[in-house]
């Protein structure tokens, strides 16, 4: 089979195939339709295993078994794999969101939840902070953060930031509902805050020149971005700092 080694590694991330399951499949494409054999041949799989990868493809959806001796297989067109996977991603997804949701019912969660609290009610205050790596990370954690808050939020970002943040605009929204202040200073164009204000229209947006980001929670937490907002989101890193003698000197660039 004549496939270049970059186009076999792009299609084994894509789809987290094996190598022999890869080659198999890219073989098959190739051919429409074979038998285990000719696929051995062209793929430069052991005909041993060929067998049993041809089976594990039919199983994830790539090949279908064509009915008849000798037995061959038919491809599956990429498209139709590709909208199978995105359905078993939704589907694996949704179970597992519901299956973490249901925890929060049980004695084992009560259980976490103590062992959290009585290990931090001795810390001093001044000594609950910590890097977070990755932009999904902070984000969590700033969700997380903003929810509980009971006086006031203050948000200082860049218009692309505040963009992928629309995830706050619900819980910014429960938390004016409930009287808390919701402050939000952006550096970014006068187009570009325009633009945003339609997804945060309870909100007033303020433009900043201080390109900087971070949020403030009730003036004694803070979770400050260390990087700019255009780096990519495996090392978009943030700090967690509980200490409000440090958030007080922040809550002056507001």
């Amino acid at each position: 089979m004549i496939a270049k080694p970059e186009l076999i590694k792009q299609i084994k991330n894509h789809f987290k195939l094996n190598i022999y399951e890869t080659n198999v499949w890219l073989a098959l494409l190739s051919k429409g339709i074979a038998t285990a054999g000719e696929i051995a041949e062209i793929s430069n799989v052991p005909r041993s295993r060929t067998y049993d990868v041809l089976e594990g493809l039919e199983k994830q959806g790539f090949a279908i078994m064509k009915l008849g001796k000798p037995v061959k297989y038919i491809a599956v067109s990429p498209s139709v794999v590709i909208e199978r996977l995105k359905n078993n991603v939704v589907n694996d997804a949704k179970e597992r969101s519901e299956e973490l949701a249901r925890i929060k019912g049980t004695e084992d969660y009560t259980q976490l939840m103590l062992l959290h609290k009585n290990g931090i009610e001795p810390i001093d205050p001044f000594e609950v902070s910590g890097m977070l790596r990755g932009r999904s990370n902070s984000y969590a954690h700033m969700k997380e953060l903003v929810s509980r808050a009971s006086k006031e939020v203050k948000l200082l970002t860049t218009a692309s930031a505040l963009a992928r943040k629309k995830f706050l605009k619900p819980i910014f929204e429960s938390l004016k509902k409930k009287g808390v202040c919701v402050k939000i200073a952006i550096n970014g164009s006068d187009e570009e805050i325009k633009a945003l204000e339609k997804d945060f229209k309870s909100i007033e947006l303020r433009k900043s020149a201080i390109n900087s980001r971070f949020c403030i929670i009730d003036g004694k937490e803070v979770l400050f971005m260390m990087n700019p907002s255009n780096i990519d989101e495996e090392n978009d890193h943030s700090v967690w700092i509980n200490s409000q003698f440090f958030v007080s000197s922040l809550n002056n660039l507001f």
